[in-house]
This record gives structure tokens, C-alpha cells and sequence, in this order.
């Protein structure tokens, strides 16, 4: 059976399911915030309502606020005269800058003189209240803490009390504007003339306080300046008669720039230079005309290569006029060898001759090469000559350059000392100038006028926030009973929390005068319904009221019900009295009895007989009498006279303590299989599930149970723990419903159905409204 329930609740939850496929995540969250503002509207309205009065008590019991502005531009542009003679560096203004002037404005100084020339201490705006006896807290506090050292210094004379100055520093509001060099000072008081004069004020005292700064600074600079000028003249001085005396001592003197060591050395360096370069030459010219003679043994027949001898051989006449006359001896061998032979007397002969012509020519070349000898070592004494000079010429520069090293010290520090003299006398002209012309660094560029309308409270930005305070305490009022609001409004809730399929929704009757079980006027046996109409007859009195629509619905989920191939006795239970399910049973055996069916309605609900009382009042047996006392059915059962309903009360003369084993008895099993084949449809007011145990020894008789859940008052817990104490009625259920509905604040809480609750759809089928 559970599992045919929770199938069941599937198969009507599928629509929903897919509706929010098809929709989206953002219309679901739109449906679900205007189901949320429809239902909790009056909530809103009243918490706007109180935001919008609290603001207005706000507007009329605050006092207004006026406040005046002033704006100071501050400036370093100083003409080029100004800015050459200026004592002080001249910084270009940041951000720095501006949050130091800024926190002078605030500051407790400028505070204190403001309050002290416009005597504020007796300002209303700034009149502190009399001291009042100390509370209860205060003389605790003053037990418990130590008492103050003596030490301690009093405030000066004539300073305004701490809050007084407090109160002004609150009222003051001075910033920057934007990026630009302007400050504004914004001061606020309930008097709009009173603010003006105080913002001027501020400023005023302001710039007083930076030219006085300025004009303090330069005198103290010029000063100082003075004095130390002086001692930079004595220094220097000083400085330059040291130089002057080091010079005389050591003998140091200079011509051209120059001192004359200096140009020596450079004269001798010179001359060494080219006495190592002669000498260099003639040695080379020396090896020259030796690698000639190495390469030219004595006993050689030819004559080696003679160009590497170097210009000076071979310009000589006697040994060009020798080598022309040996090369010609050469070629004349070179052709009779050929034609005579080698060992002829001519080619001999020639052979004599260029061997005496190859002895003269290098005889020349030694004699060329002793010459380059000679040339040689008197290059080479020349250049020691030189180089000893060169020597004793460093060594007397040295012991001069050390001298050198100190008057070159002396001269800087002379120059330094002459240098800075002629700057700060420069520096000192200059502020002497400048103190007779004195330049602002900052002036007023807007000055402050009374404010023609208060600035605080601003009426429509405090009625717009007490508007909007009070709707978010409206949310925050409805999100709260929204949380709280823990009972069953929707068949989608009962679906997803119990598991069970919504079987209707019944709309809510209003109460009209009760039905009444009567004898008829003959007083004959028979038991009959009178007449009179109650909210028990609606079904038959309006079959085509939505009421009777709801009932018809529950009706044929029994009988399509595929758990048992026949619901003959169905079980109507609650889980708390007053849910309405004797109005469901009564109603739903009505609607059976008038379709034609036979149909008996019984009522065992042992403790409390409501069907009984309501339907046979009169009635003096019942089902405990049938069960227990051997009474027979037709002495006991009423009948209505329209439909032929049977309603077999419960009524016994005294009162019966252990209902649940009278209804697990077997006597009670046999009676409602009598009934199960006597009448169609067996109808039975079962008892609730929480405070009775009775329905849990029902199932061995009841073929079904119909859960009723009262809209909007039963808790969503409490039934969900009666189901969990109850699992064998759980089993047989095969539905609930949701009783006394609220048909016109269901499309308030089901947004995606609201269409499914608007009377026009019912109408076009001939259905009239709930009641």
C-alpha cells in the first residue's frame, strides 16, 4: 500500500515537475516572490505605514540644521621674484599636504580659538546642561576605580569645557573638493546667520594662523642666517690666508698654471721619447746588415738577398755598381754553361770574378755595418743620459706633489667657504625683501552666507528611509511567518511531505444550524432524517457546489484505488479533533447514498460520537449495543428519507473505557462483515490518530483509511509523527485531504495553480461557489 501511495503521489507531482522544467529557475523564483508579497502584504503595508510615522514623529520633534560653507584655496604660485628670495623650499601641494591642512582646520586648537572670540560657551547650540547628581553607575564606577593622582595639572584658564569643544568639532565638517586646491569648511547650527559667521570665522583665524606661521618662520631663518654668516666670513678667511702661507713655505711656484717640476718633467719625457726612439732605429738598422752577413758565409758562391740591408745599402753607388757587374757575370755563366760546359777556362774565369765581386760587397756591408754599430751606442748613452735626468727630475716632483696635495685642499675648502658665504648672503638679502613683502599661501575664495534651507533633516530622504526601514522590517516580519508558518496549505506540500497523494481540497462551510435525527410525528419505529438543512446535507442540498465537487473527487479515489478489488469499508480518520472529518464522512456517504448506492455511514469514534450527536441526537442504542449486548441492526440503524442513508450511531448508557480492544474484538469484525455484504459502501468516523490508539485496531476491518488535514491550522510535524506511531493505517492509506480550504487565498500560496482556483472556470460548468 505504501508503495501504491507514494507512486501515486509521483504520478500527481509529475505535472508540477515538469511545469518547472519547462518554465526555468527564474520564473520559479518570480512566482514564488509575488506568491510571498501576495500573502504577506497586509504585513507590509502595516510595517511602510509605521516606518512612514516614525519618520514624520523624527521630522517634527528634531529640530532643524542649517549650514553654512566657506572655501579656501591653497596656493604656492609666487612671482618668479618671490620664489628666487624665498628662505623656505617651496614643495609642490599632494595629497599629504592637503590632509595636514585639513586636520589643522579640525583640530582641537583652532577649536578652542574660534569658541573663545565668538563666545560659543553661551551659544545654545553649545551651553552644556548643569551638572545633575551622580547615577547609580557613576558612584559604583567611582568606588571601584582609583581616584585620580593629585599631579595631575588643571586645564588652563579660560579653556571651554571638553564638550563644548566636542560639540563643535561634531558640527564642523571641512574636506577637500575633488583633486583641486580647494577646502571647504561646512559648519552647521540651528541659527542659519550664526553658521555663516562661524564657518567666516574658521576661516579667518585660519589664515591669520598661517601667515603669522609664515612671518614667524622667516624671522627665525633670517636670524639664524645672520649669525651664521658671520662665521662663514671668518672661515673663510681664515681658509684662504692658510693657502697663501703653505705656499710661501714650500716654495711652490707656478708659471702658466702650471708648477715648474711639472714642466720639466714633461720636457725630459719628450726628449726620452725620442732618444728611445733613435736608439730603437739604429738597432734595428745594426741587426739589419748582421742577419746580411750571418746569411752570406765567406766561403759562400752566391750572394744572399742584400734588399733586407735597408735603404742605406742600397743606395750606396760602389755597391750597386758591384752587384750590377756580378749579376752580369751570372748571366754570361748562366749562358755559356750550356754552350762550353761547366769546367771550361772562360766559365772558370767568370766564376773567379763574381766570387772576387761577392768579397767587395760585403766587405762594404761590414763597413756599413760598423758604422750602424757606432750610431747604435751613442743612441744608447744618450737615452741613460736622459733617463738619469728623467729620475732625479721624479724624485724631486714627488716632495712637490705632496705639497701640492695640500694646498689643493686648502684652495677647496677656501672656495667651499666663499661659495656658501655668497649663498646665504644671497638667501639673507632676500627674506630681508621678502619680510616686507609678505605673500599667503592660501585665501578665501567663497565666503560663507546664512543658508536659506536646512540641511538636516532632510524630509524626503527620511521619509524615503523610514520607508524603506519599515518594508524591510515588513520582509524581514514575513520572511519570519513564512518560516513559522509549519502547517499544510498547498497538495504539493502534502505530497512532498507525507508521501501521500492530495486527494482533494475541500473548501471551507460556513456554519449553519445543525441537522437533527428525529422520530416522525407518528412515533413509529422507523428512524428517520428530518429535513432541515445543515452544512452535513450540503452535498444533496447543492450537488453542484464546488464543496460537492471535492466530495465527488475523494469518492472516486476510492474507487479507482487498485490496492483492493473492492473498498467497501473506508476508514475516515484525522489527526487532531476538529479537522472535520465527521463533516467528511457525513458528507461523502451522503454523496454516495444519492447517487444510488446503498451506503451506511458508522460512527466509531467510541469516546467522542460527534456523527452521532449532530446526525442522531435522539438515538438511544448503538453500535456497542450490537456488539455487546446482542441488539440487532434494523433497532439501531437511522435512515435519512431523501437518499436512504444508514448511520449506525455510537451511543451507550454508560461510558466505555476500553475502546481499542472493543473495536480489535471479534465480535466487532463479524459485525462490519455483515455490513460489508448488506451495503455497497461502508462508511466509518474513525477516531483521531493522536490522542486515541483506537484507529491502529481498526485494520483488521477497514479496507481503506482517508486521511483529513485541516488547511492551514494542522502542524506539518505533528501529522508526519502520528503517521510514524500509526505505520499499519500508513500502509492502508490511500490519500488525504485537505479540509476547510480557504479557496480565495489558495492562489496565494500556489502561484503556479492560481488559475485552477478562480470561481469563472466553475461557473461555465454549471458549479456554484463552496457554500
Amino acid at each position: 500500500m505504501l508503495q501504491t501511495n507514494m507512486l501515486q503521489a509521483e504520478r500527481l507531482r509529475a505535472p508540477a515537475f515538469n511545469q518547472e522544467a519547462e518554465g526555468g529557475g527564474i520564473g520559479e523564483i518570480i512566482s514564488a516572490a509575488l506568491g510571498f508579497l501576495w500573502r504577506q502584504y497586509l504585513v507590509l503595508i502595516l510595517a511602510a505605514v509605521l516606518g512612514l510615522t516614525a519618520s514624520l514623529i523624527y521630522l517634527l520633534i528634531t529640530p532643524p540644521t542649517y549650514t553654512a560653507q566657506v572655501q579656501v584655496m591653497l596656493e604656492n604660485a609666487k612671482t618668479q621674484f618671490i620664489q628666487q628670495q624665498s628662505i623656505l623650499a617651496e614643495p609642490a601641494f599632494d595629497l599629504t599636504l592637503f590632509e595636514t591642512q585639513v586636520q589643522v582646520l579640525k583640530s582641537k586648537a583652532m577649536a578652542i580659538k574660534v569658541i573663545n572670540q565668538l563666545k560659543l560657551a553661551d551659544d545654545p547650540d553649545f551651553k552644556q546642561p548643569p551638572p545633575s547628581a551622580p547615577s547609580t553607575w557613576q558612584r559604583l564606577r567611582a568606588a571601584l576605580l582609583p581616584p585620580p593622582p593629585d599631579d595631575l595639572q588643571p586645564p588652563p584658564t579660560g579653556e571651554p569645557l571638553e564638550g563644548i569643544i566636542t560639540t563643535f568639532q561634531k558640527r564642523l565638517v571641512v574636506e577637500r573638493i575633488g583633486f583641486s586646491n580647494l577646502i571647504e569648511i561646512n559648519f552647521s547650527s540651528s541659527n542659519p546667520t550664526r553658521a555663516a559667521q562661524i564657518a567666516n570665522a574658521i576661516a579667518k583665524i585660519y589664515l591669520a594662523d598661517q601667515e603669522k606661521a609664515k612671518l614667524e618662520t622667516n624671522r627665525r631663518a633670517r636670524n639664524w642666517m645672520q649669525e651664521r654668516l658671520q662665521e662663514l666670513g671668518e672661515q673663510a678667511l681664515e681658509a684662504e690666508r692658510a693657502v697663501s702661507a703653505y705656499k710661501s713655505k714650500n716654495n711652490v711656484i707656478s708659471t702658466g698654471g702650471k708648477p715648474i717640476d711639472d714642466q720639466q718633467i714633461t720636457e725630459l719625457s719628450s726628449r726620452l721619447v725620442a732618444a728611445r726612439a733613435q736608439t730603437s732605429d739604429a738597432a734595428a738598422k745594426l741587426n739589419r746588415y748582421e742577419a746580411i752577413l750571418e746569411a752570406n758565409p765567406a766561403n759562400s758562391p752566391t750572394i744572399g738577398n742584400l734588399d733586407a740591408a735597408g735603404s742605406d745599402a742600397l743606395s750606396s753607388p760602389i755597391i750597386t755598381s758591384l752587384r750590377q757587374q756580378y749579376m752580369e757575370l751570372e748571366r754570361r755563366v748562366a749562358e755559356w754553361v750550356p754552350r762550353f760546359g761547366r769546367d771550361h777556362a772562360a766559365v772558370v774565369n767568370l766564376r773567379n770574378r763574381m766570387r772576387e765581386l761577392r768579397g767587395s760587397i760585403l766587405d762594404e756591408v761590414k763597413r756599413y755595418a760598423e758604422t750602424s754599430r757606432s750610431e747604435f751606442e751613442v743612441a744608447k748613452q744618450r737615452q741613460q743620459e736622459i733617463e738619469k735626468q728623467m729620475s732625479g727630475a721624479v724624485e724631486q716632483s714627488r716632495s712637490t706633489n705632496l705639497a701640492e696635495i695640500t694646498i689643493r685642499e686648502l684652495e677647496s675648502k677656501a672656495k667651499s667657504l666663499r661659495n656658501l658665504h655668497d649663498t646665504f648672503l644671497q638667501r639673507y638679502v632676500g627674506a630681508a625683501q621678502q619680510e616686507s613683502f609678505p605673500i599667503a599661501e592660501a585665501r578665501v575664495m567663497y565666503v560663507a552666507v546664512p543658508p536659506q534651507s536646512k540641511s538636516k533633516p532632510k524630509g524626503a530622504m527620511v521619509m524615503a528611509l523610514g520607508l524603506v526601514g519599515g518594508l524591510g522590517l515588513g520582509l524581514g516580519l514575513g520572511l519570519f511567518r513564512e518560516m513559522m508558518d509549519r502547517v499544510f496549505r498547498t497538495s504539493a506540500q502534502i505530497e512532498s511531505t507525507l508521501g501521500l497523494p492530495c486527494l482533494s481540497l475541500v473548501p471551507a462551510l460556513r456554519a449553519k444550524r445543525a441537522w437533527a435525527w428525529s422520530l416522525d410525528h407518528d412515533m413509529r419505529r422507523r428512524r428517520r432524517m428530518s429535513s432541515s438543512s445543515t452544512f452535513h446535507g450540503t452535498v444533496v442540498g447543492k450537488p453542484l457546489s464546488r464543496y460537492a465537487e471535492s466530495i465527488r473527487a475523494i469518492k472516486l479515489a476510492i474507487d479507482l484505488n487498485p490496492s483492493k478489488a473492492s473498498n467497501k469499508v473506508i476508514g475516515i480518520t484525522s489527526t487532531l479533533p476538529n479537522e472535520g472529518k465527521t463533516t467528511i464522512a457525513a458528507s461523502l456517504a451522503q454523496l454516495i447514498a444519492h447517487s444510488g448506492k446503498s451506503c451506511i455511514v458508522v460512527d466509531a469514534d467510541l469516546r467522542n460520537p460527534s456523527l452521532s450527536a449532530s446526525l442522531a441526537a435522539n438515538a438511544t442504542t448503538g453500535i456497542v449495543d450490537v456488539i455487546s449486548h446482542g441488539r440487532s441492526l434494523e433497532e439501531t440503524i437511522w435512515r435519512d428519507q431523501k437518499t436512504n442513508l444508514a448511520i449506525l450511531p455510537a451511543v451507550s448508557p454508560m461510558p466505555v473505557l476500553h475502546t481499542s480492544e472493543v473495536l480489535a474484538a471479534d465480535s466487532m469484525r463479524k459485525l462490519f462483515d455483515q455490513l460489508r455484504s448488506t451495503y455497497d459502501y461502508v462508511i466509518v468516523d474513525l477516531p483521531p490518530l493522536t490522542p486515541l490508539v483506537d484507529v491502529r485496531s481498526t485494520t483488521t476491518f477497514i479496507d481503506c483509511y482517508v486521511l483529513v488535514v485541516e488547511w492551514g491550522q494542522t502542524k506539518a510535524e505533528v501529522v508526519k509523527h502520528a503517521l510514524h506511531t500509526a505505520p499499519n493505517v500508513y500502509e492502508c492509506l490511500i490519500g488525504a485531504v485537505l479540509n476547510k480550504t480557504d479557496i480565495k487565498a489558495m492562489s496565494r500560496y500556489d502561484t503556479q495553480c492560481r488559475d485552477y482556483y478562480r470561481d469563472e472556470h466553475y461557473i461555465r460548468y454549471g458549479l456554484t461557489g463552496s457554500n
